[in-house]
């Protein structure tokens, strides 16, 4: 089995974002990349797209998770391609009142190789109006 840096780098390699491996745990953060306003004022943090996965066995399986903002008008066909590729939706919901454009956070989990994950998140950000893009650090 590969080593967790090297499957961590890889994650982020898929996602088209910059891995972090903190405690065991390697997460991706990415942007939705359009402009959100909360309460009438701009913010770049709310419209995100998370994606992490830790506890990984000798089997090469790992507890994978991921948050991501969706557009309402999204939710269908996002919904669909990460249902049809097996991943569970495990929560569909607002975060935020007040924001322009409306957001909806979708969250899913798996247990399997994480770039299995990371892959099938991949292909469902291509359904998305924008794809996600690597946070500004």
């Amino acid at each position: 089995m590969e080593d967790i840096h090297s499957i961590c780098r890889q994650f982020g390699q898929l996602l088209r974002g910059k891995s972090r491996l903190t405690r065991g745990v390697c997460s991706v953060s990415l942007n939705r990349g359009f402009p959100v306003l909360v309460q009438g004022r701009p913010s770049v943090s709310v419209a995100s797209a998370e994606a992490q996965f830790e506890s990984l066995g000798p089997d090469g399986r790992a507890l994978n998770l991921s948050e991501i903002a969706l557009l309402p008008e999204e939710v269908p066909a996002f919904t669909q391609s990460v249902s049809r590729q097996g991943l569970n939706v495990t929560a569909l919901h607002n975060h935020w009142l007040y924001t322009e454009p409306e957001l909806l956070y979708i969250h899913l989990q798996s247990v399997e190789p994480p770039l299995h994950f990371a892959q099938k998140l991949a292909n469902a950000f291509t359904v998305l109006r924008t794809y996600p893009v690597p946070e500004h650090e």
